[in-house]
This record gives structure tokens, C-alpha cells and sequence, in this order.
């Protein structure tokens, strides 16, 4: 669906979606005029345009055009099979061009004994650019449900980046209190090939299912969305459920 915009095409839409936000006295935060989001408003114009399509198209179209917007060239999109089934995907969030991710925070709730649990809230990423430089690109983050509080963060060793991951998932527990997805680990590894080694620990609840497909040589995990239900306010609440990542060569 994007194939044939070039760069002066989305720069002409952004300016017509702030124009929009200003004119139409809609409220426009500051994270929703950078490029990264600007090109999900692009997203929903072109959809009213043309019409609605198949939901894997409508997917795939979103990813290329804030993979576009972001300046970043995506080589491979990672998942995993044992995710969660609750909830709706956030939408990518990339590191800033040039960067990729070196460390990563979880957002999880304590248990709560007989209260409601649900373990991973979010997943926030280290922007790092190249290979061994001490310059950092700050944090990314698609989405995060409400409850838990941030872990410390977690490092590669210097020199490498993600390029694989694996999700912790509690299994529904029919009439019992579902969790959904508890942890997430990362393989670590340089841009270029090498040795690899993993971070993270694990959750509360549930098995490890299997590692991901691995970035290709050249790239890096640079992008996340997420996959999580909201507030069920006195249902069973599980957060998030699922991820997926995106490698970039730039």
C-alpha cells in the first residue's frame, strides 16, 4: 500500500496531520508529532482511502510505513508461538536511526496473594548506538498496562545487541487467575556474527517457550510492539500477552 510514497510524500501528510491537530483543536502530544507515530495517522488516512483490506495486509502496511517514517530498514520480524491470546498489538516503536537495542527493563507486578495477578506489564528497551559506543539513543516503549513497577535494567555485554528473545507464558488457567505472559529473556550477540550469550532471568508463572528466529548478520533487534489487554476492571486481568520484535541492518 505504501510502495509507491517517497519521502516528500510522507513529509506533505505529517504537515497536513499537524495542520489537523492545530486547526481542528485536536489535543497532539509531543510523542504524537515525532515520525514514529506520525506515520500511524498516515496509516489510518490511507486505509479511509482506499478502503478496507485483509487485517495480516493492514498489519504489514503499518510496520513498512514506521519502519519508513523512522528511517529504519527492516530485515526480519521475530515471534514466538506460546504467546497470550488477550489483547490488541500496540503498533511498532523503533530506536532512532543508527541505534539498536543493548538492555532492556520489565514492568511486573508483585503477586498479590488472593488479589487479581498479572506478572508482565511492559517491556522497555536501551537505544545504543553502534557497536561499542558509550552513546546512547535513550528508551523505547510501544505500550504498558498499568500495573507493577520496573525492574533494574539488564545489559549485553559490551559490544552486542539483541538479536533473538524467548517469552515466558502461564497457560490459561480455565476458572483460575490467567497471567499470560511473566518474562522475556534476549540472546545477545554482535552485529556481525560471533559468540552469543543470554540475559534476563524468569517470572513467576509458567514455562519458557522457544527462542525466536535470530537477526540476520548485519543487523539487530531495533523495534518492539506489544500484544495487551486492557483494564477488565473486575475481570481477570493479564496485561500483556505477547511481543514481537524487528531487526534492522540501519
Amino acid at each position: 500500500m505504501f510502495s509507491g510514497l517517497s519521502n516528500i510524500s510522507i513529509i506533505i501528510w505529517s504537515i497536513w496531520i499537524l495542520i489537523f491537530c492545530i486547526i481542528g483543536g485536536v489535543y497532539c502530544t509531543r510523542e504524537m508529532v515525532n515520525n514514529i507515530d506520525i506515520c500511524l495517522f498516515v496509516l489510518v488516512l490511507f486505509t479511509a482511502e482506499n478502503g478496507q483490506t485483509n487485517v495480516d495486509a493492514q498489519i504489514t502496511s503499518k510496520v513498512a510505513a514506521c519502519a519508513m517514517a523512522a528511517e529504519r530498514v527492516v530485515t526480519k520480524v521475530l515471534s514466538v508461538t506460546n504467546g497470550g491470546p488477550h489483547g490488541t498489538w500496540s503498533g511498532p516503536e523503533f530506536c532512532a536511526i543508527g541505534y539498536y537495542a543493548t538492555g532492556y527493563s520489565l514492568k511486573i507486578e508483585e503477586k498479590q496473594g488472593k488479589g487479581d495477578d498479572t506478572a508482565l506489564n511492559a517491556i522497555r528497551l536501551k537505544c545504543r548506538k553502534g557497536n561499542n559506543s558509550p552513546i546512547t539513543g535513550g528508551t523505547i516503549l510501544a505500550q504498558d498496562g498499568i500495573w507493577g513497577r520496573w525492574s533494574r535494567e539488564m545489559d549485553c555485554d559490551s559490544g552486542k545487541q539483541f538479536v533473538s528473545f524467548r517469552l515466558q507464558v502461564e497457560e490459561n488457567q480455565g476458572r483460575g487467575d490467567d497471567t499470560a505472559a511473566n518474562y522475556v529473556s534476549f540472546m545477545c550477540r554482535s552485529f556481525n556474527g560471533g559468540g552469543t550469550h543470554i540475559i534476563g532471568t524468569r517470572g513467576f508463572w509458567g514455562p519458557f517457550g522457544a527462542w525466536s528466529q535470530t537477526c540476520p548478520l548485519g543487523s539487530a533487534i531495533c523495534g518492539l510492539e506489544v500484544q495487551i489487554e486492557p483494564n477488565q476492571h473486575r475481570g481477570d486481568d493479564t496485561a500483556l500477552n505477547n511481543a514481537k520484535f524487528y531487526c534492522c541492518s540501519q
